[in-house]
């Protein structure tokens, strides 16, 4: 008997592992990449080194609009699992904090190069440059369709909504498409002006007045908002937010460490110990030159102001608790991510099969499930990808016996 063929468009992380572990069993596999270079994601994550997975991960680290569809596949294939197949194929790991883990060599090409190295070897055929436009047709060459052509996150990187168009040809439906670990621009005079400002510090989100979230961690000011990872990590609820039309606030601590009244007596301390020392400075001893000159013009004072009790009070109330109105994220080109994608209801959570075309999968961030920071999303594609995988060759087996 003739091997089963496996058409899998989209050489990202879930394409090429799903790849390999097809032709591991002698599947012939063609891989259909519509740029001239595959797993460009991979290559810029982490900054270059690639936080490729988390040593721990559940239903509970994703957004979808079915929280539990993810469960089968991440306990399937777990971080075990995972490390025992990147190490059997050369890679070494290294684990950093909050159990992100790396490649051992720091280099997020080390990982692509692996990737692509075996499945070269397993006679994988690679079709770069080779743009999919009717799925359909196929289904007339190939036994099995993989689609794993990502999000519309990062297009200058070859992020498309053109698997949603694809799953639309076989009736599914998509849940609407947002920018996720993303920047966000903010409707403040202030922003701009305290660029490159850098705090640790914490962001609660607000929507509709409400609070929401509170998020710790690095916040960047830019000249279109704000930027870090406690951002990051918050744009997930705001940009699902600004989607449904929500007004959207945050509000930042620059001094988490301090309580109002904390921060307040120290002011007034500062100023009665060194009556000498202009305001501007004390606030300099807390906070980056860029936020105290913004921080001063917001509240509308002199830089030798001097401070009383009522004063203190006032500054930091504002050092605690400083809103901005956000007006969009920076968008899908500047997201790591997308949240939204072909429904999951529609997919069977086991194999990553659709429910509305047989032997037609579908694995990674095409589909509506959106990870937390920290390794998880590429978690979801190995695991993902190998739940489709392992679905087609039991059916190999089973067509040969």
């Amino acid at each position: 008997m003739m091997s089963k063929k496996v058409a899998i468009v989209g050489a990202g992380a879930s394409g090429l592992l799903c790849a390999i572990l097809c032709a591991k069993k002698n599947l012939h596999v063609s891989l259909f990449e519509q740029n001239t270079k595959f797993a460009k994601k991979i290559l810029v994550s982490g900054n270059g080194r690639c936080n490729i997975t988390n040593t721990s991960f559940s239903s509970k680290d994703y957004y979808s609009q079915n929280p539990d569809f993810v469960a089968h596949s991440l306990k399937e294939f777990d971080f075990k699992e995972f490390e025992s197949f990147i190490n059997s194929i050369g890679l070494v790991l290294e684990e950093k904090n909050d159990g992100k883990m790396y490649p051992l060599s720091n280099e997020a090409k080390s990982v692509v190069s692996i990737l692509h190295a075996t499945a070269q070897g397993l006679g994988v055929d690679f079709h770069m440059e080779n743009k999919i436009s009717d799925i359909k047709k196929l289904f007339e060459a190939y036994d099995y369709v993989v689609i794993a052509t990502g999000s519309e996150a990062a297009p200058h990187l070859g992020g498309s909504n053109d698997g949603h168009n694809f799953a639309l040809e076989f009736g599914h439906t998509i849940i609407p498409s947002y920018a996720s670990l993303v920047q966000l621009e903010l409707d403040s005079k202030y922003a701009h002006k305290m660029s490159g400002a850098k705090v640790e510090g914490e962001v609660t989100v607000l929507i509709n007045k409400v609070h929401a979230s509170r998020y710790f961690g690095d916040i960047l000011f830019t000249n279109y908002g704000i930027s870090g990872f406690a951002i990051l990590d918050a744009s997930q609820e705001i940009s699902l937010a600004l989607m449904n039309d929500e007004a959207v606030n945050i509000s930042i601590n620059l001094l988490p460490k301090y309580t109002a009244q904390k921060l307040s007596n120290y002011l007034s301390q500062s100023s009665q110990l060194q009556t000498a020392l202009p305001l501007e400075n004390i606030l300099h001893g807390l906070l980056p030159i860029k936020i105290v000159k913004a921080l001063l013009e917001k509240l509308e004072l002199q830089a030798n102001t001097q401070i009383n009790t009522k004063l203190s009070k006032k500054i930091a109330n504002q050092i605690l608790n400083w809103r901005f109105e956000v007006k969009d994220t920076h968008g899908f080109r500047h997201a790591e991510v997308a949240g939204g994608g072909v429904n999951v209801d529609e997919i069977n959570p086991s194999s990553m099969e659709s429910l509305k075309q047989k032997n037609l999968y579908f694995c990674g961030e095409v589909l509506d499930v959106l990870g937390r920071r920290g390794g998880f999303n590429f978690a979801w594609c190995w695991a993902s990808a190998n739940s489709v995988a392992q679905d087609i060759i039991k059916k190999d087996i089973l067509d040969r016996f």
